[in-house]
């Protein structure tokens, strides 16, 4: 511990820390919840001398808004699809890999590869793979391509879909959004589990063996169970993540965050709060902020008091 005679020179040193944080983390959360209580605020209307009162304004616009629920259901829908199936196949994934001897290090550098890849250039190349493009110039010869993933389909006898074109249904583009999401949240979650299962202790496994337990009961009563924090952790932090989801959907439809018949059919809660700063309208926007805020806020507990019961220290 630091001399009390001494604890000036430890503040000193967390001073720059602490003004940062406070600039940068503190006063926008502050700032936030002001604006959001300012009824109908916008900066241009307070640079012209505009004065708000307080109310609950900006929440009925919000909630009463056109695009809302359109956002509000994206964005549970999103989150109720993608983290269980990416937390099933990173444990599955990591079990594999913590199994196996050569390679290891190369397929876990493999499987990291996409957590440090920027999400719009990902976004982008999912966006060709499932994308048809038609009147291509190859030698003055014009072919029309279904795109990676139908002509893979149609390779095993299957008909080409419409994932994202004109004309494309809603689960077309909810299953492209799925599937990059599911992907690109699988590093995370894998190196997690790995780092668990690392640490586990191999005498439960020489136990089971000795009894000629089943793979698939040392599995569900053995490494579950003892990598149920973990789990846990990566259950909560994806849910955290899914309800924050933007730049994905961006990278994969543009800034039209829908197929070009559709715009906004994809859009999500931080894509509303986006496109109500675009709109000058800071007060609805800090208001869906704090919604959203609300929304993680009770999942987390939820999480947090299913955890309590299931995870075992």
């Amino acid at each position: 511990m630091v001399d009390s005679k001494h604890q000036w020179k430890a503040w000193l040193y967390l001073l720059p820390a602490l003004v940062l944080l406070a600039i940068f983390t503190v006063w926008p959360i502050i700032n936030t919840i002001r604006l959001s209580f300012l009824e109908g605020y916008s900066i241009q209307k307070e640079l012209g001398g505009a004065v708000f009162s307080f109310g609950l304004g900006n929440f009925e616009k919000v909630v009463q808004y056109r695009d809302f629920l359109t956002c509000l259901k994206n964005t549970i829908l999103l989150c109720v699809l993608t983290v269980p199936i990416s937390t099933i196949l990173a444990l599955l994934i990591a079990v594999v890999l913590n199994s196996i001897g050569p390679l290891k290090r190369l397929l876990q550098t493999i499987y990291f590869l996409p957590y440090v890849t920027n999400s719009i250039a990902i976004g982008m190349v999912f966006a060709t793979m499932f994308k048809m493009i038609g009147n291509i110039g190859v030698e003055n010869e014009y072919i029309q391509t279904a795109g990676i993933i139908n002509n893979i389909i149609m390779a095993f006898g299957g008909q080409p879909v419409n994932w994202m074109n004109t004309g494309s249904t809603y689960w077309a583009n909810m299953t492209v959004m799925v599937v990059y999401i599911v992907w690109n949240a699988l590093p995370f979650k894998i190196l997690i589990l790995l780092g668990g299962l690392q640490s586990v202790n191999k005498q439960y496994y020489d136990a089971a063996k000795v009894d000629g337990t089943p793979k698939w009961r040392v599995t569900t009563r053995i490494t579950v169970p003892l990598l149920s924090p973990m789990i846990a952790y990566v259950v909560i932090t994806g849910f955290i993540g899914g309800f924050k989801e933007y730049t994905s959907i961006v990278g994969i439809f543009g800034e039209t965050m829908g197929p070009p018949d559709d715009p906004g059919r994809l859009n999500t809660m931080v894509g509303f709060i986006y496109d109500q700063m675009g709109k000058y309208n800071q007060g609805r926007a800090s208001a869906a902020a704090l919604i959203l805020f609300a929304i993680i806020l009770a999942v987390t507990l939820v999480n947090l008091y299913v955890s309590k019961k299931k995870v075992h220290y």
